[in-house]
């Protein structure tokens, strides 16, 4: 492989699609907390002073889901009409039904909640095991975050962007950023100056390692030079747009199932975990240095259709018999996945930012490497 360019992107909180996400899984959290065995299937979209909140839902308990959304867009920072959108007085609009008896059937007997594929990956790049791109985008990001809440930064707004191009050697090994893009709402009284100067300073330099810098790197900060307007008010939002966001930056395959307003029953979401967790495993157990698990499903039955494993030519043993392995070791009916990674619970909106794989910040199941040693005995070699 010759010498190449990869890039990946995140958002911050603040992006109206991301306003949506947070909303959707912040309704699946406050379902999970009081009916662990709800059916949600919550979508979102925002803009200009308005959100519509519709979807699926069956349960037992009541949320008061206009109360809620206002909290989550207040938390964000949106909280005042001088920052386009302000959570105490935009309107919201609902519109929720029972999920569908159809498709009860086949989930209350144990069976995938839809059919569709799934992908997981991992690989060596970084000590999560993500690729390198997509984790320093997401650390800016979530950088420029925690430099606008705790005053650092105080002009910065909720909204904002961060891309990060980095070149791959012969090997496929990161040698070195090639170019950083960052983008941040703000308010109207700084300078374009000042706001370069500060995100190099308080944002890039403090989560870039220095050796991946060179007198070539380029480094873009509002490359428009000016973003004041912002959030729902410059943009519409919708849940469930910010997939390629969500998992690997674009690094390995998606399924294109969103994740965020769904219950564990939907394998979207569920299985997507599942994937991840066995590729870290495989990848952690050294049996490669990149893996992407594809799964796939039909709706209605437990077992999935296909189980597939790639290792990009870095496996210690064939991708035939490491799919084997995997489709012997690990239980992949939905039901069993959401027992061995403890889905049923409300933890879902702290994801709908910053990722849902590869966090460092919160403790999730599907990051564990806890079947390492499993795996290095299916494939013969304990000592490895």
């Amino acid at each position: 492989m010759a010498r190449h360019l990869f890039t990946s992107e995140s958002v911050t909180q603040g992006h109206p699609d991301k306003i949506c996400d947070q909303i959707s899984d912040a309704v699946l959290d406050a379902i999970m907390a009081q009916d662990k065995m709800g059916r949600v299937a919550c979508e979102c979209t925002c803009t200009t002073g308005m959100v519509f909140v519709m979807g699926e839902i069956s349960t037992t308990c009541y949320v008061d889901i206009p109360k809620l959304v206002r909290e989550v867009i207040c938390e964000i920072g949106y909280d005042s009409a001088e920052k386009g959108f302000d959570g105490n007085t935009c309107a919201i609009l609902t519109a929720v039904d029972e999920q569908s008896c159809d498709i009860a059937l086949g989930v209350d007997r144990c069976g995938a909640g839809d059919q569709g594929m799934m992908f997981g990956f991992a690989c060596d790049e970084t000590p999560e095991l993500m690729p390198l791109p997509i984790s320093l985008a997401h650390k800016l990001v979530r950088q420029m975050t925690e430099k606008r809440k705790d005053g650092t930064l105080d002009y910065l707004r909720a909204d904002g962007k961060s891309q990060v191009t980095v070149e791959y050697d012969e090997n496929d090994k990161p040698m070195r950023i090639d170019t950083i893009v960052i983008s941040s709402q703000h308010s109207a009284d700084v300078e374009m100056d000042v706001i370069r100067k500060d995100i190099i300073e308080h944002v890039i330099m403090p989560i870039v390692p220095a050796d991946l810098f060179d007198d070539k790197t380029i480094i873009y900060v509002n490359p428009t030079g000016r973003f004041v307007t912002g959030g729902p008010q410059g943009d519409s939002g919708l849940t469930g747009r910010k997939i390629i966001v969500d998992t690997y930056g674009g690094y390995s395959r998606h399924g294109g199932g969103a994740f965020s307003g769904k219950d564990p029953t939907k394998v979207d979401r569920s299985a997507a975990y599942a994937a991840r967790y066995i590729a870290k495993n495989v990848v952690a157990a050294g049996l490669a240095k990149k893996c992407e698990v594809e799964l796939a499903y039909a709706i209605g039955v437990a077992c999935p259709v296909s189980v597939m494993a790639e290792t990009f030519g870095t496996g210690v043993i064939s991708d035939d018999t490491l799919s084997c392995i995997i489709s012997e070791l690990f239980d992949l009916r939905p039901a069993a996945i959401i027992e061995t990674l403890d889905l049923r619970r409300p933890i879902y909106r702290q994801l709908a930012a910053l990722g849902h794989v590869g966090r460092t910040d919160i403790d999730l199941t599907w990051e564990k490497t806890d079947r390492v040693d499993d795996l290095r005995k299916a494939a013969g070699i304990d000592n490895l």
